[in-house]
């Protein structure tokens, strides 16, 4: 960066950009020379101009991406920030990747651009690692809503890094789908992504998962048993669904993230632990840990860099795309072609999704294949919708609307007296006995399950039991 005041060269072919640009950065004490072409850019990089450059991507004679690695060769200091219209993952990789220093999508605020901007100029520059041999065919998440511009910043940022990433999200929102590309098109892609699923493992055998175990470590193991640690070496772990991890495994895990290091159970022989970790939940870890059934020290672990995939009900404006996306996937694997017409898609966009963009390729899915008509119109989508209503996951409104419904039956048949004092603890009396019946039976008399599915501690599920007189029944429905 020069001595005097820094020189910012602009380059997009939109005349109103780069006046907007001009003003706003000269305005912030910036010199600001602007051009409509990358070959006019690419003059004054190679005279020396210029302390930080912002280039669009479609440019008349050249794409800016493709600028950056000849830029980068002649002045690797220089910084690069990217800003493009056509905003997807791969734009936002493929700038971090050929060493952007910041991408922005297009329509941007201005306060961030000057904000980036002054990051740029005083920020110590480090040089990248070669990332060369990033493949380059789709990525597969889709959406170019704000929500998900973030989520691909945030990717571009973290996927060449070894950092611990935390992926939150509710369910069907896409948490494998990260980590795959974490993994695809970062540091780590060389070697293998290993899954474990920790809600659909029995607690008693998560350890042995994880971690492998020696022959005769316990009743049936007959031999050695490689874990998904060892299974991982030089690549990425993800461990889908950590807030259902018991407490023993989450200490041995601890161990690993504080030390790098593990035993196989059973074994004496210290293993060291050359993985990238990836972790995702639905759950909220913090009442876990308010509630004793998470370590506060592993969530830090964990948490070193936090990423939240936002609901479908949170940008409604991708679902067009996204339903031309499982449209054009059910007609690959072999189903008719169908088109969702106007209203359809009008009443698809006002659903709350619950279930998230999993329930919607499950829908269009179900409506390629079962519906003989090529145009879906809107009585199909109604029927489907209702259907799928009668079912919410708890993360959807459903319930709260089903008590509203009783309790406005109950003030409807007081007329105009008053309910006696003490309602409120009467409700929520009324509703904790069925509550915890039929989750304990949902999960065949399992108190230790229930007490996970309930949120509660195992102790406080035990004494609800005993005061609310609730018979307990192992195995049974």
């Amino acid at each position: 960066m020069s001595p005097t005041t820094p020189t910012v060269l602009v380059a997009d072919d939109d005349q109103a950009i780069r006046t907007v640009l001009s003003h706003a950065l000269g305005r912030a004490g910036f010199d600001v020379r602007t051009t409509g072409n990358a070959s006019t850019l690419w003059q004054w990089v190679s005279d020396g101009e210029g302390d930080l450059v912002i280039t669009d991507v479609i440019m008349p004679d050249e794409n800016g991406l493709d600028l950056i690695p000849r830029i980068k060769k002649i002045r690797p200091e220089l910084r690069i920030v990217v800003m493009s219209a056509h905003s997807t993952m791969l734009t936002a990789v493929k700038a971090a990747e050929r060493g952007a220093f910041e991408y922005l999508p297009k329509p941007f605020d201005l306060n961030e651009m000057v904000n980036v901007v002054r990051r740029g100029l005083e920020t110590p520059r480090a040089r990248p690692d070669d990332q060369s041999g990033m493949p380059e065919e789709a990525l597969p998440m889709i959406g170019r809503s704000s929500a998900m511009q973030e989520v691909y910043r945030t990717l571009a940022r973290l996927m060449n890094t070894d950092l611990t990433v935390m992926v939150v999200g509710e369910s069907g929102t896409g948490k494998e789908l990260v980590a795959r590309a974490l993994h695809d098109y970062g540091k780590w892609r060389h070697g293998p992504f290993v899954a474990i699923n920790m809600a659909a493992i029995p607690r008693e055998l998560i350890e042995s998962e994880l971690f492998g175990y020696e022959k005769g470590a316990f009743t049936g193991a007959i031999q050695r048993s490689v874990g998904r640690f060892e299974q991982a070496e030089g690549g990425t772990l993800f461990l889908d669904e950590i807030g259902d991890m018991p407490p023993e495994a989450q200490t041995r895990l601890l161990r690993v993230l504080q030390e790098g290091e593990y035993t196989t159970v059973g074994g004496r022989k210290t293993l060291r632990a050359n993985v990238r970790i990836i972790a995702a939940t639905h759950r909220d870890l913090r009442q876990q840990i308010r509630q004793g059934m998470f370590r506060e020290d592993l969530y830090f672990r964990l948490n070193v860099a936090p990423m939240r995939l936002p609901p479908l009900r949170e940008r409604t404006e991708d679902l067009p795309e996204l339903v031309r996306h499982f449209l054009s996937k059910a007609v690959s694997e072999g189903l008719p072609l169908k088109v969702i017409d106007r209203a359809a898609m009008d009443r698809l966009m006002a659903y709350r999704w619950p279930g998230n963009v999993r329930e919607l390729e499950n829908l269009i899915r179900r409506l390629a294949a079962l519906y003989s008509q090529e145009v879906i119109g809107v009585e199909v989508i109604e029927a489907e919708l209702a259907e799928a209503s009668a079912v919410v996951e708890p993360e959807g409104n459903g319930l709260s609307q089903s008590i509203e419904g009783h309790l406005k039956t109950y003030f409807a048949a007081l007329g105009n007296a008053l309910p006696t004092p003490g309602l409120y603890d009467r409700v929520l009396h009324e509703m904790e006995r069925p509550l915890i019946t039929l989750t304990l039976q949902a999960t065949r008399g399992n108190q230790i399950k229930a007490a996970q599915v309930l949120g509660l501690n195992r102790n406080t599920l035990r004494k609800k039991i005993r005061e609310l007189n609730i018979s307990v029944v192992r195995g049974g429905k």
